[in-house]
């Protein structure tokens, strides 16, 4: 049977953690599906459409790995994808407390998917999007923590 991970967020922006955990997953995995949210309750800085395009970027050297864009439940975006296993990154313990709440319900939603747990490299464990949008916003230098293409169109955006 082919493991298909499905690895779900907002990516707003994809940070360097994430990119980590995508590698590490696409050499675990026969295929990994970047599921981008739509996410109309977080008002995200970058558009869905800005959002999947940098996120294609960031991994276009993992060949086994798609980017598509989602809205809805998880549970029935992986169905219509045949995926069997719900990818999410865990930086701390506190991830793993809302983590461990949702590998539930989805377990419950889904008995058959599985859901599975990959922690960044520790360099990355501090980083999230949030932090880095603030730090974007406020004029701070992020090249540590996205990748240079998320760099450039936070200044082009922001130069607007």
């Amino acid at each position: 049977m082919k493991k298909t991970a499905v690895y779900p967020g907002t990516f707003d922006p994809i940070t360097l953690g994430h990119v980590d955990l995508v590698e590490r997953a696409a050499q675990i995995f026969d295929r990994v599906i970047v599921a981008v949210a739509v996410s109309k309750n977080k008002n995200p800085f970058f558009s869905l459409t800005e959002r999947v395009e940098l996120v294609s970027l960031a991994l276009k050297k993992c060949p086994n790995v798609d980017v598509l864009d989602f809205d809805g439940l998880l549970i029935d975006f992986m169905r219509a994808k045949e995926a069997n296993i719900i990818l999410r990154g865990v930086r701390m313990v506190s991830d793993f407390d809302y983590e461990f709440q949702l590998a539930g319900m989805n377990r419950q939603l889904a008995p058959d998917i599985e859901s599975v747990f990959l922690m960044p490299a520790q360099n990355y464990n501090c980083i999230s999007s949030s932090i880095v949008r603030e730090i974007a916003c406020m004029g701070g230098d992020m090249t540590a923590f996205v990748p240079d293409i998320v760099v450039k169109a936070f200044n082009k955006k922001l130069r607007k």
